[in-house]
């Protein structure tokens, strides 16, 4: 898809599993930036998923509904991320950066995306101060020990990870 009307389009990729409250913040945020925002949920499997593709697109889905931000939309991808960018007429990628060991890895990923294509822009937004801890690997583990990931996580979401896990009979000893 190309870009005939001059839009800011932004693509936000991840692997939203699951979606969380620092995700929601770089989505808030990121939309203002662009004239629309699509956020592109990709497949990742070395990162050991708890939820399908289609799980974390409708869970993506249904948090955006939630947010009540009109200029953003969700769609899956499993390809390079530049390619996903340029089939959707995107002329900004928006990345979310919670610590330095973030922006060493998403710098030279912006590096080899701007090799790619130089059209496209990175734009790195920094999580929220009381967010910056929030990662999708560490709620997935704290649910499987039992904690609580009510302030990570919404409710619905909360709801999504404890049931997946208990099904899954992924909880540990505590």
């Amino acid at each position: 898809m190309s870009n005939p009307r001059g839009e800011r389009i932004g693509v936000y990729p991840g692997t939203f599993d699951p979606i969380t409250k620092g995700h929601a913040d770089i989505i808030r945020r990121g939309a203002k930036l662009v004239d629309r925002l699509i956020i592109g949920v990709t497949t990742n499997p070395s990162k050991n998923p708890l939820f399908t593709p289609a799980e974390r697109i409708a869970m993506v889905e249904r948090e955006v509904a939630e947010m009540g931000i009109e200029n953003v939309g969700v769609v899956g991808f499993n390809a390079l991320l530049m390619k996903f960018a340029e089939k959707q007429g995107a002329n900004v990628i928006v990345r979310g950066l919670r610590a330095v060991a973030d922006f060493e890895y998403e710098y030279q990923m912006a590096g080899m995306n701007q090799q790619l294509n130089p059209k496209i822009e990175t734009v790195f937004l920094m999580a929220d101060v009381s967010l910056q801890p929030i990662a999708s690997k560490l709620v997935k583990e704290i649910a499987m020990f039992g904690g609580d990931i009510t302030r990570f996580v919404s409710a619905e979401v909360r709801k999504d990870v404890v049931e997946r896990v208990e099904a899954n009979g992924l909880m540990g000893d505590y």
